[in-house]
């Protein structure tokens, strides 16, 4: 498996194990045809949307060095993905997450007998009703430090798409 693999993989990972925290339920279409790697769901609700669902599209990388006064990153994301992942006339809605992982393969986890750790962190955005671009093959996003794809940040997501919001 070459490293791009490796990291598509330990993204899918990562974001099943906050989805697994959260008590939701995780699911890989069949074909990724609209940008769409994993859809995560939750069972009832008690807002005004019963059983809000939430798809993903999974990106992975590596060699980001994040200072403490950064507030964004930048991430560059094929045009693809960016026109399939704006629209606002989706049922379910839509957000990027991006996996950072250190540069050497052997930082990216630890495990031993007293526990488990994923060294990386990853971060959502959501490119609904974001402009059209006059790019022709990627456009470079700014993604907020703020929204760490985290147990917490996923649950307010849900909150808010039980109450008909979007994320």
């Amino acid at each position: 498996m070459d490293l791009n693999e490796q990291k598509q993989q330990f993204s899918t990972a990562f974001v099943r194990a906050v989805a697994a925290q959260c008590g939701l339920a995780y699911a890989v279409p069949e074909t990724d045809d609209d940008s769409i790697d994993a859809t995560v769901a939750k069972r009832g609700g008690g807002g005004s949307v019963r059983s809000p669902k939430l798809d993903l599209q999974l990106k992975s990388t590596a060699g980001v060095a994040l200072t403490p006064a950064q507030t964004h990153f930048a991430y560059p994301l094929l045009l693809k993905n960016y026109d399939e992942l704006r629209p606002t006339n989706v049922q379910v809605p839509r957000i990027l997450v991006v996996v950072l992982v250190p540069d050497a393969l052997a930082g990216w986890m630890t495990c031993n007998e007293t526990g488990f750790a994923l060294r990386s962190c990853a971060y959502w955005l959501s490119l609904r009703g974001m402009a059209p671009t006059t790019n022709e093959t990627s456009i470079t996003l700014q993604i907020p430090r703020t929204n760490v794809f985290a147990p917490a940040a996923l649950n307010a997501i849900f909150a808010n798409l039980q109450l008909g919001l979007n994320p």
